[in-house]
């Protein structure tokens, strides 16, 4: 036992010498710790954002980046924390919220920090006219996806089509055919087409025949009788033609779930569908295809967030390293190498192959005509009042006319006294 003791402390002294002799790495006095918020939509991305930004601290010794997740009330909690002292350096904001934020001044204005290098002309303008006012930049957008067409190919073969409509009056009369009441008692078992009675949806039939969402001055437009004109077509398709089904018609929890269900052979939705499809439905074949024009006239949402640095960072010259190297062409392709978003930078679109992509290129045909999902300053108002009065419409509660008239009228009552 003696001997045990003596050979352990003799390997203590070793220890403590080895451990001495070490040269002590001193902490990096000048490194600057960035705040970055923002919101996981997955596990996958979460874990795909983290690689990018271990890769970029790598790459840049003196700058640390905290990244907080923010998945409730995520808007509110920023302009809370901007009010305040506990902003973030760089967040994520959503293009619908883009307006009321740059009209507050608390964006710091991205021009100055822009190089040749950096190859501004390369994204999307689409997307980058989103973040602009009065001729400057207040944010760069990851990522983004229109809307486009989803189709069941099974269901298409066994009703003699052989390729998606490319207009409106083709998909009604594509539903009719599509439509199936298997067992003859009176249930349908598969609707021709998925209606979402939401303005994110529906405000492609309202610039179809030159309706506005907002005028400009901001407030609610879409009663004109250009903007109903085209939303009429969807209320007649539901309610005439009974070819089409929302959500809770099939006890569904989106048009995404009524697509791979079966319960419709045709549904408008985004990029985001093609993964969720694929591995909860993995039986389905589908296909996609742009959406098919209204009054001859090609039309789809985009939906993009931006990289955007708060005005009040003590920390610009880093926030904006950050912002360059998530929006540039490296940290770009890594960041949608997996497929799950689509790059707004053509070159990395292009690099990728998605615009040649079976299942993509119908995302990235629709940018250049699509329309960024905006509603004004006020986007709340605008919206709640539409769909509450839109639905009402399509189960023919009301006449279509009156209710946007009252949808408008209640929106605009709304914006005015937040003014």
């Amino acid at each position: 036992m003696k001997r045990l003791f003596r050979y352990l402390m003799l390997a203590v002294a070793v220890a403590i010498v080895l451990i001495s002799c070490q040269t002590v790495q001193p902490a990096n006095p000048n490194q600057v710790t960035l705040k970055l918020s923002g919101w996981g939509a997955s596990p996958t991305e979460l874990s795909l954002l983290r690689q990018v930004l271990q890769e970029f601290e790598q790459a840049h010794p003196d700058i640390k980046v905290r990244y907080e997740v923010i998945n409730d009330q995520y808007m509110d909690v920023i302009k809370t924390r901007l009010i305040g002292d506990a902003a973030p350096d760089v967040f994520y904001l959503d293009v619908l919220e883009a307006p009321f934020f740059i009209s507050q001044t608390v964006l710091e204005p991205l021009d100055r920090y822009l190089t040749p290098e950096f190859d501004l002309d390369d994204f999307e303008p689409t997307l980058l006219d989103a973040f602009k006012a009065e001729g400057r930049i207040y944010g760069l957008p990851k990522d983004y996806s229109t809307l486009a067409l989803f189709y069941n190919k099974r269901a298409f073969a066994e009703a003699g089509l052989t390729r998606p409509p490319a207009t409106w009056e083709a998909l009604r009369q594509d539903s009719r055919r599509l439509t199936i009441d298997r067992n003859q008692d009176g249930r349908i078992d598969q609707y021709g087409f998925a209606v979402i009675p939401e303005l994110a949806r529906q405000a492609i039939a309202i610039k179809a025949y030159g309706g506005e969402i907002v005028d400009a001055n901001g407030y609610a437009a879409f009663a004109s009788e250009n903007a109903t004109k085209g939303l009429q077509l969807v209320v007649d398709q539901y309610r005439q033609d009974q070819t089409s089904a929302q959500k809770s018609d099939v006890g569904a929890n989106s048009g995404s779930e009524m697509f791979g269900q079966a319960r419709v052979a045709m549904a408008i939705e985004g990029s985001w569908a093609i993964p969720y499809l694929q591995e909860t439905f993995p039986d389905v074949e589908f296909g996609t295809a742009e959406v098919p024009q209204i009054n001859n006239r090609s039309g789809t949402m985009v939906f993009t967030v931006a990289y955007v640095m708060n005005q009040r960072s003590q920390h610009k010259p880093e926030a904006w390293e950050l912002i360059a190297y998530l929006t540039g062409k490296a940290g770009m392709e890594q960041w949608t190498s997996t497929g799950f978003a689509l790059p707004t930078r053509r070159s990395v679109a292009a690099k990728l192959g998605y615009d040649q992509d079976p299942l993509r290129a119908a995302f990235v045909a629709g940018v250049p005509y699509a329309m960024p999902w905006q509603a004004g300053q006020y986007p709340a108002a605008i919206m709640n009042n539409f769909d509450n009065q839109f639905i009402s419409a399509l189960l023919g509660q009301q006449p279509l006319a009156q209710a946007m008239q009252r949808a408008q009228a209640d929106a605009n009552e709304q914006i005015q006294a937040s003014q």
